[in-house]
Order: structure tokens, then C-alpha cells, then sequence
């Protein structure tokens, strides 16, 4: 079996030595790291190897990868993302741009002692903070947030369960697109990146939010075929809503999903939703994610009617001395000005520099 092979033997400065034989360092990944994150219960697409290659090939950031071994047995893993801008600053996330990241380990003390090796790291770089957005409360002592919760809906084993689940109110949302002449939904892949793309485009426009680029949603389905869904509402052979869905294991995760505003009194975006629920359904997923949200936001609110129930998320932080927990979230009333007038843009203007913004922001 291949290995994961430490960065350099010529930095010893980087490796750590602790307690009960446990050995921290820099690795490059391998089939050995993508072999420990898929057996993982935390583990996810975006802890692999092929997340790290795609996201350093497409924004181009450095990205740093640790492991933790007691003897040759490898006994966890931490993915790093440094982001730097002059706007933002320096800081590290594991993982930017999506839910999940952070340490995966046999315990939690492996799991601290690889936060503490990147934080020390980070410290020598000059860099601000770290984010690392965990699924479980490491303890020791890290500054945690908890204001964030994932939106989770246990799967039955067949469709019609699931519909006889919802209320009658939801089942006649569903229905309502429906009952529109020259609605369909369309379930695809790489062919409907575009379709896909034009309403998720639009619709970051919208909330005043830069775009990531159509060669982001490219990349993740020609990294990961497999493991990519792509659901679409059209209306007159309009896009109208859609779906970006991935798969690990037997969880299906809808990370990136959009509606257009004016297709809003059709209700789109339910049927879209109960299409994404379908095919999971289909594909033998035990579990949809909804994505994450805030307690009692709106967005909460509408996952709360799928029947979705909340899990607790923890994102803790090592900060530079004298940083204070970063900000860096649309509700700052810092960008409240920034979102207005990008809300102003022509949408191929956003489209273009959106995501010279977005690349740097966690």
C-alpha cells in the first residue's frame, strides 16, 4: 500500500514528538490519507486528497496537510487552506468554501495535538487565525463558535415513505409547480453545469454575494463523477431552480442550491428540494443534508418543514495574540454597504469579479 509521505526529512523543526509514541508532521497525501478518511464516520469528499489538488489548482492556495501517527498505524488528519488577500488578510481554514473540515482522529487528544501542530505553524507564518470547522467539541481550551447548526433528514427506504412523512401543506407546495403547464425537472450531470450555474449565479447576485466560478462546479464533476448530482427545475425551458448535490457515502449533501425570484409564486424551489430528497432516496442515502444554518434563521425555518433536525456544529479557533474571533460573514454590518451595491450589478459584471472576491473569503 502506498504511504503518506512526510513533506521532507530535511524539516525536523516541523515534526512533533509527544506523548505515548504519538509523531505529528507535514505529509503529502496519498492513498493511505484517502484510505483513513473514508473509514472515518467524519469523513467527507472534502477531507480527500482530490478536494485539496481541485481547490489548490483552481484559487491557488497554499495548502498544508497533517498527519498523526503512533508507530506506522496513521491515527489522524488535519487539511489546511492558508488564504491571503490584502482586503481579508492571512489566515487558514480547514476547510474554506464548505461545510465541513477539520481534524479527523481515533480520540481527541490526536485530534488537539494536530490543531496545536498547525497552530504553531500558522504563529511562524504571521498568520491571524485559524477556523477549523469541526463536527464535535474537541475541548482543551480552543475558542468554539456555535451558532451554526447542520439541517440533517434521516432517509426511509423508499420515496413513498417520505411523502406520506410531510404535512399536507408541504406535500401542496410541491404539487403547486406542478400543476403549471411547461414545469419539468431534469437530474444530470457535467451537461447541466450550465443550467445550474445561471441560476446560482443569479441568484448570489441577488443576496449581494460574489459568485464562485463556473470552473469551481466544473472541476468538483470531473474530480467527482460519481459522487455528483445535479438537479433542475425549468420552467418554459428556463432554468429556474437548482441543485448542486454530492455524495459520500451514504450521505447526500446539498451544499449549493438556488432559486430565481421571479419563478418564486410557482414554488420551484420545493419541487427542486423534494426531486433532491427522490433521487438520494434512490441512490440508497440513509441521510440528506440540508447544509448548514443559523438557529432560527430563515433558511432553518424552511429546512426545519422537511422534517430536517438540527446538529450542532462546532468551529474552533486559534487566534494570533490579541485577535479577537474573526468576522468575516455577510451579516457584518461592516459589508452591509458592500452588499447593497453589489446587489446593483449587472450580473455578467458580478459574474466577473465575483470570483476574484470570493477566493479569499473562508
Amino acid at each position: 500500500m502506498e504511504h503518506v509521505q512526510p513533506v521532507s526529512a530535511g524539516l525536523p523543526e516541523q515534526r512533533q514528538k509527544t506523548g505515548a509514541g504519538l509523531r505529528i508532521e507535514p505529509v503529502v497525501p496519498g492513498s493511505a490519507w484517502d484510505a483513513y478518511v473514508a473509514a472515518h464516520p467524519a469523513g467527507s469528499l472534502y477531507h480527500q486528497s482530490r478536494w485539496g489538488r481541485l481547490v489548490e489548482g483552481l484559487f491557488g492556495h497554499a495548502s498544508s496537510y497533517w498527519a498523526a501517527w503512533e508507530g506506522a498505524r496513521l491515527v489522524g488528519v488535519l487539511p489546511l487552506t492558508r488564504l491571503r488577500s490584502r482586503l481579508f488578510g492571512d489566515y487558514m481554514v480547514s476547510l474554506p468554501y464548505v461545510n465541513y473540515g477539520g481534524a479527523l482522529a481515533d480520540s481527541p487528544a490526536v485530534a488537539r495535538q494536530l490543531m496545536q501542530a498547525a497552530a504553531a505553524k500558522a504563529a511562524a507564518l504571521g498568520s491571524s487565525h485559524i477556523e477549523f470547522r469541526d463536527t464535535v467539541a474537541w475541548g482543551g481550551g480552543w475558542p468554539v463558535r456555535t451558532d451554526k447548526v447542520a439541517m440533517e433528514l434521516p432517509l426511509p427506504a423508499d420515496p413513498e415513505a417520505l411523502w406520506k412523512a410531510f404535512g399536507s401543506k408541504l406535500r401542496s407546495q410541491i404539487r403547486r409547480p406542478l400543476k403549471e403547464a411547461g414545469v419539468e425537472t431534469v437530474v444530470g450531470g457535467s451537461e447541466l453545469v450550465g443550467p445550474f450555474y445561471q441560476v446560482f449565479s443569479r441568484n448570489m447576485r441577488d443576496l449581494g454575494t460574489p459568485v464562485y466560478p463556473r470552473r469551481l462546479f466544473e472541476r468538483i464533476v470531473q474530480t467527482f463523477p460519481a459522487q455528483t448530482r445535479i438537479v433542475l427545475v425549468r420552467y418554459r425551458r428556463r432554468p429556474a431552480a437548482a441543485g448542486f448535490l454530492l455524495q459520500a457515502g451514504d450521505r447526500r449533501e446539498i451544499p449549493w442550491a438556488s432559486s430565481l425570484q421571479e419563478f418564486n409564486r410557482l414554488a420551484v424551489n420545493m419541487l427542486m428540494y423534494w426531486q433532491a430528497l427522490r433521487v438520494a432516496i434512490e441512490a440508497r442515502c440513509r441521510v440528506f443534508d440540508f447544509g448548514r444554518s443559523s438557529i432560527d434563521s430563515g433558511t432553518y425555518r424552511f429546512k426545519r418543514q422537511w422534517g430536517a433536525q438540527p446538529r450542532q456544529l462546532y468551529w474552533h479557533y486559534w487566534l494570533a495574540e490579541g485577535r479577537p474571533l474573526p468576522r468575516l460573514t455577510p451579516d457584518n454590518p461592516r459589508y452591509r454597504l458592500a452588499i447593497r451595491s453589489w446587489q446593483r450589478l449587472p450580473v455578467p459584471i458580478a459574474n466577473l469579479l465575483g470570483p476574484h472576491i470570493v477566493r479569499n473569503l473562508p
